[in-house]
């Protein structure tokens, strides 16, 4: 009977082990450290020998491991990973990584000065350098009647606006960075469902949504350094957000054109509001304090960056963003999906 459970075990480890471990060093001593006694008995029986667990370890394998990019330093530096690793094991108590059974502890990461990345909200991998050559004064001239109501609808939600921040440029940028990430998000789901509904592909313009929410919300991280929003500040975001969430969602779903259209009009005054900003600066009237690291780090800044600088990428992110939205509001015009236009995917 013994022989037959041992065999039994083994099978069962052997094909659990392919699917649910990886193979990084902290997995293999999780296991090891509960390789003995207890884990013999748990498999084996209370006769299992040493030799049996170390063959457990060895059959403890790969599938779901990270890839070479996620082990090594941000730099490609594989001298400075190795002393910030070294640094961690000789201080565990600055590690704050956790130990998992299930093998997805994320991996730590370091720049290529040898400190460890200290960013969870995203990995070094989604950093880029914005483009900030891009044409700033474009603009959609509305013609048709849908557009017409597009650009006046965004013209009439900018009046209250002005009326609550006047030129507090940052409180505004805060504001607006809470709303402007909502039309990506919407849009990436709906074409998301969409996509699995009709079982097809969706040209890569779920990605390209995705990517503009989440480089909307990396804005308002940055911001969030800046300017800290008063309680009432805080509220007003909870019910425009709220508000605006559902409108977009069915709007979006009555006619993705129009919504499309809507966001680049919005887009365009985030342009507009980004300019003003920027004078405020020059102008000395908003001090131009040293940039948040977090922005440095998000879109490749020098160390000197100011926060300037961070108005200045933030804006060509939004001119990139005007240009997408309006694009696809243009393909849909023009009687086609989405799906039979290349997404313009990636920031990089």
């Amino acid at each position: 009977m013994m022989p037959s459970r041992v065999g039994g075990s083994m099978i069962l480890v052997r094909q659990l082990g392919l699917r649910m471990f990886s193979t990084s060093s902290s997995a293999v001593a999780v296991v090891r450290a509960v390789s003995g006694a207890q884990f013999n008995d748990l498999l084996f029986g209370s006769r299992s020998s040493s030799a049996a667990s170390e063959t457990i370890v060895r059959f403890l394998p790969v599938r779901m491991a990270s890839t070479s990019a996620a082990t090594a330093s941000v730099g490609g530096n594989d001298d400075e990973s190795s002393k910030g690793k070294a640094s961690a094991a000789a201080n565990p108590s600055d590690s704050n990584q956790m130990t998992s059974y299930w093998g997805v502890a994320p991996r730590r990461l370091f720049k290529e000065d040898g400190s460890e990345w200290r960013w969870s909200c995203f990995r070094p991998w989604d950093t880029y350098m914005s483009d900030t050559t891009i044409d700033l004064k474009k603009h959609h001239a509305p013609t048709v009647f849908l557009d017409k109501i597009a650009y006046w609808m965004v013209k009439l939600l900018r009046v209250p606006t002005d009326i609550f921040f006047q030129r507090r440029y940052g409180c505004r940028a805060m504001m607006l960075e809470t709303v402007a990430a909502v039309p990506g998000m919407v849009g990436g789901m709906l074409l998301h469902l969409r996509s699995l509904r009709r079982f097809e592909h969706s040209g890569g313009w779920v990605r390209a949504l995705l990517e503009e929410a989440e480089n909307e919300r990396m804005h308002l991280m940055t911001f969030m350094e800046v300017t800290q929003p008063r309680w009432y500040e805080r509220a007003l975001v909870i019910t425009v957000q709220g508000i605006f969430f559902n409108a977009y969602f069915v709007g979006y779903l009555l006619s993705p054109k129009f919504a499309h259209r809507v966001v680049g009009y919005l887009e365009e005054e985030a342009i507009h509001s980004y300019t003003e900003f920027l004078k405020e600066l020059d102008n000395g009237n908003i001090e131009n304090v040293p940039a948040p690291m977090i922005a440095k780090d998000y879109w490749r800044l020098p160390p000197d960056a100011t926060l300037r600088d961070v108005v200045m990428v933030v804006r060509a992110d939004e001119a990139h963003h005007r240009d997408v939205n309006h694009f696809a509001s243009d393909v849909h015009y023009q009687g086609m999906d989405l799906k039979q236009t290349p997404a313009p995917v990636g920031y990089h």
